[in-house]
């Protein structure tokens, strides 16, 4: 009998608003040819996986769409952990860490146990702890578990700036660094449209800047998920799309630039620590971290942010 070659396959923990999400785009833009969707009510994840085999009807695509349990993860090249807590309006995302680590104290031994070697994407938050929790709990190779990090962050920021601009967002560089949160910060320095530096756009046209404020701008792209949380309780399809991209740098082996969540391992003077950093993206996870010339004062604030994501993985039960 032939054997199919080189069939993808990818698992999503967790059905709720964002995990569902990540299959629908996973499906609209076949990233992969097998998924397979777990979740703790199990009627859930059958009724997202019927679902999507529906979408299908129209599209002229094959591909494997069902439900399953955690020992499916045994053969998967990729597992999205997307479970979290319910939301609690005027919560933060750090303030998630324990109901949060105590779902991944539950799931990850198992997944563990079901032969699993490919890579966690990791998008439960607090990414960066969470992220850290299961490299620890599993004993994978920190290369192959991956936070979605400041992904989203940096393309919201991307966004806007083109918005700003009238440009193409093709055409603009711009990533958010440090914890997927509160702290995070824009490396200015590190900004360009069309190769040219951002603050240098600032500078050469200044009546056109002249009610721009980097501190209050850095500061709504930090505040806007909690208002498309309050209005919609999860942001779903900014994170999916984001989720995928990563998903698709792995599996078609692209070597693309993503900001991720990453284990330092001495980049940016910092060791034993996730956080969102520019990483290079291939078929074995990461390859490596782009490790950016920051100002002095933008070291200073990434500092501060690890710090703080630090503060709160001693909580962690390692």
């Amino acid at each position: 009998m032939a054997m199919a070659i080189g069939r993808s396959k990818v698992v999503v923990v967790g059905t709720g608003a964002v995990g569902s999400t990540v299959a629908f785009d996973l499906v609209r833009n076949h990233v992969c040819d097998e998924l397979i969707l777990v979740n703790r009510t199990k009627e859930k994840a059958w009724a997202e996986a019927v679902d999507l085999q529906h979408s299908l009807g129209y599209s002229g695509q094959k591909m494997l769409i069902k439900d399953g349990v955690f020992g499916d993860c045994g053969d998967a090249d990729i597992v999205v952990m997307a479970a979290a807590p319910p939301y609690i309006k005027g919560q933060t995302r750090l303030d998630a860490l324990e109901k949060s680590a105590a779902i991944m104290e539950d799931m990850v031994p198992v997944i563990i146990k079901s032969g699993f070697s490919g890579i966690f994407i990791v998008i439960t938050n607090p990414v960066d702890c969470i992220s850290y929790y299961i490299q620890k709990l599993s004993g994978m190779p920190p290369s192959r578990v991956i936070g979605t990090g400041t992904a989203l962050d940096s393309a919201r920021l991307k966004y806007t700036i083109a918005d700003i601009m009238g440009v193409d967002q093709q055409s603009v560089h711009a990533i958010c660094m440090g914890e997927h949160g509160e702290s995070q910060l824009i490396p200015w320095s590190q900004i360009s449209v069309g190769g040219k530096r951002f603050l240098d756009i600032i500078h050469d046209n200044k009546k056109l800047f002249e009610k721009f404020n980097l501190d209050h701008f850095a500061d709504n792209i930090k505040k806007v998920a909690d208002r498309i949380m309050l209005a919609k309780g999860a942001t779903t399809f900014g994170i999916a799309a984001t989720t995928v991209q990563i998903i698709k740098a792995i599996l078609h082996n692209e070597n693309k630039v993503i900001p991720v969540s990453a284990m330092l391992n001495g980049e940016y003077g910092e060791k034993d620590v996730y956080a969102g950093v520019p990483a290079v993206l291939y078929s074995q996870g990461i390859k490596e971290l782009v490790e950016y010339h920051l100002l002095k004062e933008e070291m200073a604030e990434l500092r501060k942010s690890v710090a703080i994501i630090r503060k709160y993985n001693q909580k962690l039960k390692i």
